[in-house]
């Protein structure tokens, strides 16, 4: 695994974190946009993450060609905007597609699982395209269990109707 180091985001990062959730969007199976977005939109979604100490933003930057870069980035989001479920958390990330298969996945959904614990979050969850199959291992790795597929309901940029996985691990 190469060399790499989680860190909170910054406004500085919303350019690569911006590239890297587009990246996602025109490669498909990753996310339910269908269409990139803008520096402003994701500006707003790294904000909606309140409170911070709460919700984290995180990037994770590793040295490519001798430059030190955000490669990926993760978070931790309310999963529900009702009380009664503040315990829950939703875990997701993105990480630049040639820097997946390096561990830096395992390394940030490891990083988040941990905020999570330390801030006394209950339960974690995940929503994964069906047919997401690196994503599904990292869920399996950290144990988490699939509770629920939604099949053939989402569409996505190839055209195509895809099913969704939803995971929880309780902490």
């Amino acid at each position: 695994m190469p060399d790499y180091a989680i860190r909170p985001a910054a406004d500085s990062d919303l350019a690569a974190i911006t590239a890297i959730y587009n990246e996602s969007v025109v490669r498909g199976g990753a996310t339910a946009d269908l269409e990139p977005v803008t520096l402003e939109q994701r500006r707003a979604w790294v904000e909606g993450h309140r409170p911070r100490d709460r919700y984290p933003v995180v990037v994770i930057e590793t040295e490519a060609d001798g430059v030190r870069r955000v490669v990926g980035f993760g978070s931790l989001s309310k999963f529900h905007p009702r009380p009664g479920y503040d315990g829950i958390a939703e875990l997701s990330y993105y990480i630049a597609g040639a820097f997946q298969r390096q561990g830096l996945g395992t390394a940030m959904a490891g990083w988040l699982l941990g905020a999570a614990i330390r801030r006394g979050f209950t339960h974690v969850t995940a929503i994964i395209y069906a047919d997401n199959a690196g994503s599904i291992a990292l869920m399996r790795h950290f144990g988490f269990t699939r509770f629920g597929l939604l099949p053939d309901a989402v569409a996505a940029t190839d055209g195509e109707l895809h099913g969704m996985s939803y995971w929880y691990r309780a902490l």
